[in-house]
């Protein structure tokens, strides 16, 4: 999973170090688009779950596919209330082999699929990823694609940063966060 680190006020680059991915208890990591406050307040509703379930000490915990429904949940009845989280989140995670990634909008449409982008990313990286990916990519080229994509947004969009954070997930419950400068070609 890849984000820019860029954060706008208006159409304003404010902030150039945000972390827009996190992980999510021991399975998963969740990013997300939009407002930035909004998402501050769903990884208060989310570390509230994962302690809650790591006080029950049951040798169980949540993985990616709950979550999943659980952000679903929590994004449709703010809708309903007419008070929406202004947020789209993508969740990814690997429990005890199961790959999944998922997508929930802020009105609580959610999917899952094999690569998925938000914003901007859904017009201009999709149609890279949908060229590229296989099942059997291997590490390097993942990252590689990752870097391409993000590569394309950096230079179609005006808003965006060439300082990445890129958070990867291994089946082994190994997360590691990657935050890095992209060179951008002629300079």
């Amino acid at each position: 999973m890849a984000a820019d680190m860029g954060g706008s006020y208006g159409s304003t680059l404010r902030y150039k170090s945000l972390e827009r991915i996190k992980p999510v208890g021991k399975h998963s990591i969740i990013g997300a688009s939009g407002e930035i406050s909004d998402f501050q307040e769903i990884m208060r509703y989310l570390d509230d779950q994962v302690l809650n379930d790591n006080m029950w000490d049951d040798g169980n915990s949540l993985g990616p596919k709950e979550i999943h429904s659980y952000l679903t949940r929590v994004m449709y009845n703010r809708r309903n209330k007419f008070d929406p989280l202004w947020n789209t989140l993508i969740l990814g995670g690997v429990k005890k082999g199961q790959k999944f990634l998922g997508m929930v909008t802020m009105i609580g449409v959610n999917f899952e699929e094999n690569h998925i982008a938000t914003g901007f990313g859904n017009h201009m990286a999709q149609p890279l990823l949908r060229a590229e990916w296989h099942e059997n990519l291997t590490f390097e080229e993942g990252v590689t694609l990752l870097e391409k994509c993000m590569r394309v947004l950096l230079y179609r969009d005006r808003s965006a940063v060439n300082k990445f954070q890129v958070l990867l997930l291994f089946p082994i419950n190994l997360m590691r966060l990657m935050c890095y400068g992209m060179r951008l070609l002629g300079k």
